[in-house]
């Protein structure tokens, strides 16, 4: 059966960063890499619908891109363009792979969280070259005009190239402190999605959809990071709450308030399994201790069933608000927990 638009659309949303990506790396240019991952998307889809989809869309997506790139930059340096000259002897001297590569997506995680950049255009470079999402879609989501964000996206990637922040994974030294940068930052998309600080609605599920999607992305590519699958198990367990924190009219609703019914529980699953899997490895930080109160919070049986819920009254928070007092009480028993599996398929965390 011939892909629709919308599933061409979803598999170019899921590659795309891994596309750009690769072709950076290729051509040693943003500009050119994304221009040609939408050429490459343009002639998806004219051809898919009628061809049907290719054995690996992702590499067909590589592929395609990087031959239009050559081509364009092939009639450019005809005409003297020397920047095109030199992106295409640096593609020429590159061999771009187009299988799942998992250190040009982390390339250029870092570089888009690059220190050198302001957090503004951090997030919006990283929603553009990782999200895949459009500048109309970036201006939307956080209410600017798009000219104003199209300046945005220009300014950053000129400050990339003429900066000459460079294009890796940062070394053993320095990679504590932009790793930190890089949660921040995908901390504060899913942050701006769950209560917004601007706009009619108090919850953004786009936002907070995509912050999870780049945090599950991140996770994978570095699997021994704890506070990155401890940051991704912050943002499941929060936003299993996501239906009962507001009312129909989109008024926020109390924790103590809220149907429990209504949470996420395959979430919750999830987010408590990834608590365990950090605290086995010994290594607490930040977004850990966050994640264990959260998931004390969702697995307490009544809304006052935990410390922290008798403490703060029921009051429904931002997950980056502070809620250290009960971190290392609930860090214990969950580790307590982890280590005798068999006590509980669904643990009841005081």
């Amino acid at each position: 059966m011939p892909p629709s638009a919308e599933e061409i659309e979803g598999i170019f949303r899921a590659e795309y960063g891994r596309a750009v990506a690769v072709l950076n790396r290729g051509f040693g240019d943003l500009d050119i890499a994304e221009d040609a991952v939408q050429d490459a998307f343009t002639v998806a889809v004219q051809r898919w619908p009628a061809d049907g989809l290719p054995p690996s869309p992702a590499g067909w997506i590589i592929t395609t891109a990087r031959n239009r790139a050559i081509d364009r930059l092939r009639r450019e340096s005809s005409r003297e363009d020397r920047h095109a000259q030199a992106a295409l002897l640096h593609a020429q001297s590159e061999l771009v792979e187009e299988g799942p590569v998992r250190d040009d997506r982390l390339r250029l995680i870092f570089t888009c969280c690059h220190p050198a950049l302001a957090q503004a255009a951090q997030v919006a470079l990283t929603l553009r070259l990782l999200g895949g999402l459009t500048t109309e879609q970036i201006a939307r989501a956080f209410l600017v005009p798009e000219p104003t964000m199209a300046q945005r996206l220009v300014r950053a990637k000129g400050k990339i190239r003429d900066a000459g922040i460079p294009y890796r994974v940062p070394d053993e030294a320095d990679l504590p402190d932009r790793l930190r940068a890089v949660l921040a930052v995908l901390y504060l998309i899913f942050n701006e999605g769950y209560t917004a600080s601007s706009g009619p609605a108090l919850v953004r599920d786009d936002l907070c959809a995509e912050g999870i999607r780049l945090a599950r992305l991140l996770a994978g590519l570095m699997p021994d990071e704890p506070e990155a699958m401890g940051l991704l198990a912050l943002m499941l367990l929060t936003d299993a709450r996501r239906d009962a924190r507001t009312t129909g009219s989109g008024e926020l609703v109390l924790l103590a308030d809220q149907d429990r019914g209504r949470w996420d529980r395959a979430l919750i699953a999830e987010g408590q399994d990834l608590v365990r899997r950090c605290l086995r490895r010994g290594q607490p930080g930040p977004y850990q201790i966050q994640a264990a109160i959260q998931a004390v919070h969702s697995d307490a049986a009544t809304p006052g069933g935990s410390p922290q819920s008798r403490r703060r009254g029921g009051r429904d928070r931002r997950p980056g608000s502070r809620t250290g007092p009960d971190g290392p009480y609930c860090s214990r028993r969950l580790l307590s927990l982890s280590c005798h599996p068999r006590r509980s398929a669904a643990p009841a965390w005081p």
